[in-house]
């Protein structure tokens, strides 16, 4: 069911920072920042040969980031992306096999359909799944 992986995303406190360590010390092609209200945080994607980084912060106070960075301050790991063809046949499988599918799909970063998928599912880590 699941395709390449799309991005591993990464919260941090400071975007700009993290942006131009990206960019400075490892030599990166880093974009520029994007607002995400619907999902209430700024993400600056960093483009790899076979993949990206997604560095995302908080956009205002009722993201779901500020929460994962008041327990992790320095930031870390958030989630993992990857590809799916068919979003709503990804959500329904998956919820016939019992796994908890977060909310309806809505659209990500990419202009594209994302869901998440509950972390206690997953070996503890959050699933981002994106149609391709």
């Amino acid at each position: 069911m699941i395709g390449r992986l799309n991005h591993v995303a990464i919260a941090v406190p400071d975007l700009a920072a993290a942006a131009a360590q990206y960019k400075g010390a490892l030599g990166a092609e880093v974009g520029a920042p994007q607002n995400e209200p619907d999902h209430g945080v700024t993400v600056v994607f960093i483009t790899l040969p076979n993949t990206k980084i997604e560095l995302l912060t908080p956009l205002g106070p009722a993201s779901p980031i500020a929460g994962f960075l008041e327990k992790n301050p320095s930031g870390g790991i958030h989630h993992i992306c990857y590809e799916v063809a068919d979003i709503e046949a990804a959500a329904a499988r998956l919820k016939a096999e019992g796994a908890r599918v977060l909310g309806a799909p809505k659209i990500g970063a990419h202009g594209k359909p994302v869901i998440f998928l509950h972390p206690k599912d997953f070996t503890g880590t959050l699933i981002e799944l994106e149609q391709a």
